[in-house]
C-alpha cells in the first residue's frame, strides 16, 4: 500500500559522519514521505541537515541506518549499480552553482546526462533538448558558452539539463541562491510550471522562507530532525 501511495518514503533515517574521534549526526531519526507530483520545500538554516537529506532522497548518499523505499523498492537491498541506474534515470538535480561545463555550449551541457546514462532513451534526446530550450526561452543561446550568458539563463540551462532524461523527480538545492530576487522569482515560477505541466515531483531545498512559501508543502528541518515549524 505504501509503495503505491508514496514515491519516496524515509523511516527513522540516521546519517552520521566521523570527524576524527567525533561523530557528527547530520540526520537524526528522520521520517519523511513524498507523493508523486508533489511540490515540496525543505527549509532549514545552515547546518540543519537539509542538504544531507537531499543527498539521501536523491540516492547520492546512503544512510547510516533507517529505511528508504524508492518507488516501492527497498534501497538497502539494491546493489550500487542498481541504485546508480535508478538515480540516473529517475532523479534530476539542480544546484545553486549551476555546475555547467564552461567549454561546452548550452545545447551540449543540456545533452550531457546522455553520456552517463547506461540506458538509451526511447526518444530523440537532441530534439527534446531543443524543445526544452524553446520552453525555457534559451533556444537563441544554444551555441553560447555558459560564461557568455546571464545567471538566470545559466540556471534555465541547468534545469533543462536536469529534465532532459525525463526524470520523475527534480531535486533543487538552493536554486535561487546565486540570482537576484527578480530572476530568482522567475526561476521558481518556471519550476512551479514544470511541476504542474509535466507532473514531475519537485523538492526545493532552501534556507529562504520566501522561497519555501512558494511551494505547496513545507518540510522544516532542524538539527537533523523534521520539526513542526521553521525556527
Amino acid at each position: 500500500m505504501r509503495a503505491k501511495k508514496y514515491m519516496i518514503s524515509l523511516k527513522n533515517v540516521i546519517k552520521e559522519y566521523k570527524i576524527g574521534d567525533t561523530t557528527l549526526k547530520a540526520l537524526d531519526s528522520t521520517t519523511l514521505e513524498i507523493k508523486h507530483g508533489e511540490f515540496i520545500g525543505i527549509i532549514g538554516s545552515s547546518g540543519s541537515g537539509k542538504s544531507t537529506l537531499m543527498h539521501i532522497i536523491g540516492l547520492l548518499d546512503k544512510p547510516t541506518s533507517g529505511e528508504i523505499i524508492f518507488e516501492g523498492r527497498n534501497i538497502a537491498k539494491l546493489t550500487d549499480d542498481e541504485i546508480s541506474k535508478i538515480r540516473n534515470s529517475v532523479v534530476g538535480f539542480v544546484f545553486q552553482q549551476f555546475n555547467l561545463i564552461n567549454n561546452l555550449t548550452v545545447a551540449e551541457n543540456i545533452r550531457l546526462p546522455l553520456l552517463y546514462s547506461k540506458t538509451k532513451p526511447d526518444y530523440d534526446i537532441a530534439n527534446y533538448a531543443n524543445d526544452l530550450m524553446r520552453m525555457f526561452g534559451i533556444d537563441k543561446r544554444a551555441n553560447f558558452y555558459p560564461n557568455k550568458i546571464s545567471g538566470g539563463e545559466q540556471q534555465r540551462c541547468a534545469i533543462a539539463r536536469a529534465l532532459v532524461m525525463k526524470p520523475k523527480i527534480i531535486l533543487a538545492d538552493e536554486p535561487t541562491g546565486n540570482l537576484d530576487s527578480k530572476t530568482g522569482n522567475e526561476i521558481i515560477e518556471l519550476i512551479k510550471k514544470l511541476n504542474k505541466d509535466l507532473n514531475v515531483t519537485v523538492v526545493i531545498v532552501t534556507h529562504e522562507k520566501s522561497v519555501a512559501d512558494k511551494t505547496r508543502r513545507r518540510v522544516y528541518i532542524k538539527d537533523g530532525r523534521v520539526v513542526d515549524k521553521y525556527i
